[in-house]
């Protein structure tokens, strides 16, 4: 509205600016507290995503809470001739000792505060990937492909691992429901995982295994291949 138009209509314009610029400053303080509360009621969390085209899954998220608690999400194929399905996502605890290190590590990587990519341009791709940490005064992430920090690196394999741990209970889930006979091979490459170190957190996959376990109609190998890797998570 032009000045004379408001003139005319009796309104000073330096007041409605100023109204304005109070309302608009009210605003963004209440922005800023809403985020503020928010951010203080996150109970201290460290999170893992990695993205990374043409592998299975080409993109999942990982996130552990201070109390155990932890979440995964998946998108993807089961197979490489699957088709593509619907996301999958799991609440499950982690062992104490696993959430115990997770902090450890990420207290020893400076909570993934300034440069963790080593900035190498000649190494291969190995997908992108992102360390989280958040707590109730701050939100800190960093990207990478690879990182030369030695605690780093441990969490990438921790979290990887538990990835493969948690794709093969979805499939074990799947196979049991679906294709029965699929069940053994797919129990004998996570033995031989299991037994070279790159699987975590079997003990997230105890009900499927449990399930398997108990189904007679699935042969006898594959219960035995279950029942011993159930026994590794340390589940009864």
């Amino acid at each position: 509205m032009s000045d004379k138009k408001l003139q005319a209509l009796g309104i000073d314009q330096q007041r409605v600016v100023c109204c304005l610029r109070k309302v608009i400053g009210s605003v963004l303080l209440l922005m800023v507290f809403s985020a503020s509360v928010s951010l203080a009621q996150s109970p201290p969390s460290v999170g893992f995503t990695l993205d990374f085209p043409g592998s299975i899954p080409d993109h999942y998220a990982i996130v552990v809470f201070e109390d155990g608690h932890a979440t995964y999400d998946s998108t993807g194929k089961l197979t490489p001739d699957a088709e593509a399905g619907d996301p999958f996502h799991l609440d499950f605890h982690v062992a104490p000792e696993t959430k115990t290190k997770v902090f450890d590590l990420t207290a020893k990587a400076k909570y993934f505060e300034g440069k963790v990519d080593s900035g190498k341009k000649n190494l291969a791709s190995t997908g992108d990937k992102m360390l989280i940490y958040q707590d109730g005064s701050r939100k800190t992430a960093a990207h990478y492909n690879y990182s030369p920090s030695q605690a780093v690196q441990e969490l990438t394999a921790l979290f990887q691992n538990t990835s493969t741990t948690l794709e093969f209970g979805r499939r074990l889930a799947y196979y049991h429901q679906y294709q029965k006979l699929a069940l053994d091979d797919e129990l004998k490459r996570m033995d031989e995982m299991n037994r070279l170190g790159e699987m975590a957190e079997l003990q997230a996959i105890a009900p499927i295994l449990k399930e398997i376990i108990a189904d007679k109609s699935v042969i006898n190998v594959s219960r035995v291949r279950a029942q011993r890797l159930l026994a590794k998570a340390g589940v009864h």
